[in-house]
């Protein structure tokens, strides 16, 4: 083989080719693992006339899979870290901007609540906020259901129209069990 004899190593790559492959699929995925094997048999071939090997050719190949193996599992630690500590800034990220957007949006919806006229103002938090039917409602107030009815269906009017943009974001809000109102 170091005379660039290409028939003899053919002979050596099909005879350790699938052993290294499965002692180097010990350590690392099996693509990885063809990479690595194949790597080393190249190097060995563009090498192949310096005399590199001091012991056996099985105990070298071995030894340079072994190798390769480590600094790849060495690699894809560091790698997996790197991925891991990305993906918790970018979820940080992404949470500082919800809240952001929370926050903001809280702030316009507060704001448009509070300039609702009083009686519908009051109606609209005891139903939507404190989860009052419209019967308690009627009770606290001293007005009908149908008055609390009216009410909470004039706020929402206004509502969308000061909060068009908001909208669907405001929809899911006003879903969800949100913190009362003070």
């Amino acid at each position: 083989m170091q005379k660039g004899d290409r028939k003899a190593f053919d002979k050596l790559f099909q005879k350790y080719y699938p052993i290294l492959c499965t002692y180097c699929y010990r350590f690392v995925r099996l693509e990885d693992a063809e990479e690595i094997v194949q790597d080393v048999m190249l190097w060995l071939w563009e090498n192949r006339e310096r005399p590199i090997i001091e012991y056996s050719l099985k105990q070298y190949l071995f030894k340079a899979v072994y190798h390769r193996s480590m600094t790849r599992v060495v690699q894809n630690e560091v790698k997996q870290r790197a991925d891991t500590a990305y993906h918790e800034r970018m979820i940080n990220t992404l949470e500082d901007i919800d809240v952001y957007l929370v926050n903001e949006m809280s702030k316009h919806i507060q704001q448009a609540i509070e300039e609702l006229p009083p009686s519908y103002r009051e109606a609209f938090i005891m139903h939507r906020f404190r989860n009052l039917s419209y019967k308690e409602i009627a009770e606290i107030l001293d007005v009908s259901p149908k008055t609390v009815d009216y009410r909470i269906q004039q706020s929402l009017k206004i509502l969308r129209v000061k909060l068009q943009d908001y909208l669907p974001v405001l929809l899911l809000l006003l879903t969800a069990k949100p913190a009362p109102f003070n």
